[in-house]
């Protein structure tokens, strides 16, 4: 794995130094095999398999680098990723470069990547608009005219509703090491989640200002979203 920040940490050593109880819920959640299995076919629903092999594909968030194996079990052969977090990152063992990079100031020239993918990056933003807002014309300046933007975020649903009722439940918490991972996710991710999950307006409104939709779909407790440069 290329990494710009020279960083050469295996997990071990990154949660023994920086024990982080969301980063062990999550770890919880699912396993890494599970996690690129989810990826892989969310991304063929998405339309993957209609994007060239050889297409410039960026994913922001990728923290540990699961969606970048997902991408690479599914051909493609230029693939990059971007997170904040060097220790995240740091975990990646793979061959597609990665770069520590704030997502409001890509480091990306203009026009020059065709396919920009999140899942589930954005409902980690500290400030609601402002940062999604140069996020957005960040990714909007970085893909090329005819590119493609990938989302996938969670998104207040009945669905999630009742997942968020049940992970209030401690017997059922006992009862499913998932549902418990993911509850103490939810706690320690509340400010900007809760955020997030609050201003579904405001949101689709800004992505449809600054891209043109090819698909969307709103169910399960996610949004999803294939837009282009408007």
């Amino acid at each position: 794995m290329e990494l710009s920040t020279g960083s050469g940490f295996t997990t071990q050593q990154v949660l023994s130094v920086n024990p982080d109880p969301w980063e062990a819920a999550y770890l919880r959640f699912e396993t890494p095999e599970q996690e690129i299995a989810k990826f892989q076919s969310r991304l063929k629903k998405l339309g993957a398999a209609e994007w060239p092999t050889d297409a410039e594909i960026v994913e922001l968030f990728c923290g540990r680098g699961n969606g970048l194996h997902a991408l690479t079990r599914l051909g493609f052969t230029r693939v990059e990723g971007v997170d904040l977090s060097p220790a995240l990152i740091a975990q990646y063992q793979g061959s597609s470069p990665c770069h520590v990079s704030d997502c409001r100031r890509l480091l990306f020239a203009d026009c020059s990547k065709d396919i920009l993918i999140v899942q589930g990056g954005l409902h980690h933003l500290l400030n609601l608009p402002a940062d999604l807002e140069q996020t957005v014309l960040e990714m909007k300046r970085v893909l090329r005219k005819d590119g493609r933007l990938v989302i996938v975020e969670p998104w207040k649903t009945p669905f999630l509703s009742f997942v968020h009722m049940v992970c209030q439940n401690p017997i059922a918490r006992r009862l499913s090491n998932k549902l418990d991972a993911l509850a103490t996710m939810i706690q320690y991710e509340r400010t900007t989640y809760e955020q997030w999950l609050s201003q579904p307006e405001p949101i689709l409104a800004l992505f449809g200002q600054h891209f043109q939709t090819v698909s969307h779909d709103i169910g399960w407790g996610k949004w999803s979203f294939v837009g282009t440069p408007a």
